[in-house]
């Protein structure tokens, strides 16, 4: 490689990158970020203790690398769907501005720092199981960019995988935390809620899809049912969110108005969405589950920090 040839591909480096973190949108790591981060304050506390400066890092360090290696696989699964989709055919896949081969490397990297972080916590901590289990955390991750072409339960896995999170930071902190139902409450609420709203984001491709034989669950079911199944869900979601609430003895006054709000904007969320209207997708997915993850999990972190000093 010539020096010129090397400063040309020091200066795309970030650009490519840039177009990475744009296609998998970092910006929606909020919607699990904040419920790792409650069910490992969660964890520590049915300890009697805070995480460690050292835990919440290595917590915050795998949930990237681990949304990064499943968004970007994701990418890569489903590059011709997406070149065929007038809304993602301008993705940097499709569009030609990222080259597969690269792409791959982001999440052969990725993986491989995911699981040397969670080794941390052996190193650290003394708790391997976060790395024994590592390899099929990113399996189960990755597997979901291939169910949509199979099975219109691909929303409820997306929301599985998503749920995973607080259970992996639970396993992380406090193994012993599993024994009780705060924690699978608590994923049942992620699980039910990521499903809901994933099912409202998929209106947007019915024809789409149904003309590549894709099987989300409004193009297979119908809009109307579909909807009816992501209201049902989210209905579940918030009776998980209020048995958790009741549940735990850490949760107040605090996060039971932030649950009670959070009922509220799921409402709005389907408001926006009344008789299979598309205009407010964007609100009602990003904006308004934005608002909700950010607020339980505030909510719920200020409450065990409050009732722990």
């Amino acid at each position: 490689m010539t020096d010129a040839d090397a400063s040309h591909h020091a200066d795309n480096l970030p650009r490519k990158l840039a177009a990475v973190a744009r296609d998998i949108k970092l910006s929606h790591t909020v919607f699990a970020m904040p419920f790792a981060l409650l069910a490992t304050f969660l964890s520590a506390g049915s300890a009697g203790r805070l995480p460690s400066a050292v835990e919440f890092g290595l917590i915050v360090l795998c949930m990237f690398l681990a949304r990064t290696v499943a968004m970007t696989v994701n990418r890569l699964a489903d590059a011709r769907f997406d070149q065929s989709n007038p809304r993602t055919d301008s993705r940097a896949i499709p569009g030609g501005r990222l080259a597969p081969k690269f792409v791959y490397a982001i999440v052969i990297l990725c993986a491989a720092g995911f699981i040397a972080a969670t080794a941390g916590f052996w190193l650290v901590c003394g708790n391997p199981w976060p790395m024994i289990l590592s390899p099929f955390v990113l399996m189960y991750l990755a597997g979901y960019s291939y169910t949509k072409r199979f099975t219109w339960l691909c929303h409820l896995y997306l929301g599985s995988a998503l749920a995973l999170s607080p259970i992996a930071a639970v396993i992380a902190i406090e193994p012993g935390y599993l024994h009780l139902a705060e924690p699978w409450l608590l994923a049942g609420m992620v699980a039910c809620w990521v499903g809901g709203f994933d099912v409202i984001y998929a209106l947007q491709d019915v024809e789409h899809d149904r003309s590549l034989g894709l099987y989300s669950m409004p193009a297979m079911l119908g809009v109307g049912r579909a909807l009816g199944v992501s209201r049902v869900l989210h209905v579940t979601a918030a009776a998980c969110l209020l048995m958790l609430w009741h549940t735990s003895p850490l949760l107040g006054l605090v996060f039971l108005s932030a649950s009670v709000l959070t009922v509220a904007l799921l409402v709005l969320e389907h408001a926006l969405v009344w008789r299979s209207k598309t205009h407010h997708i964007n609100a009602a997915f990003l904006t308004v589950n934005g608002v909700i993850s950010l607020l339980l999990g505030t909510a719920g972190i200020v409450e065990v920090v409050t009732e722990l000093r």
